[in-house]
């Protein structure tokens, strides 16, 4: 079972503040457990959130030129 965690350890997962993880779920963008008034995020939600997001860097296949 995954461990859940609470925002402020999805910000610092993250490494933002705690106002983006808060807007994610706002928007919901993100999935979130409601336990009572407590919000929490599976540690997989986050891995696939941040896996989902991983911009791969492009390779070029032309070189670049130096002008003279």
């Amino acid at each position: 079972m995954d461990r859940l965690m609470d925002v402020e350890e999805v910000a610092e997962r993250l490494g933002t503040t705690v106002r983006f993880p808060r807007r994610l779920i706002e928007e919901r963008r993100i999935e979130y457990v409601k336990v009572g008034r407590h919000v929490r995020i599976r540690e997989s939600v986050v891995e696939a959130y941040m896996a989902a997001n991983t911009v791969q860097p492009r390779r070029s296949a032309r070189v670049l030129r130096a002008v003279a």
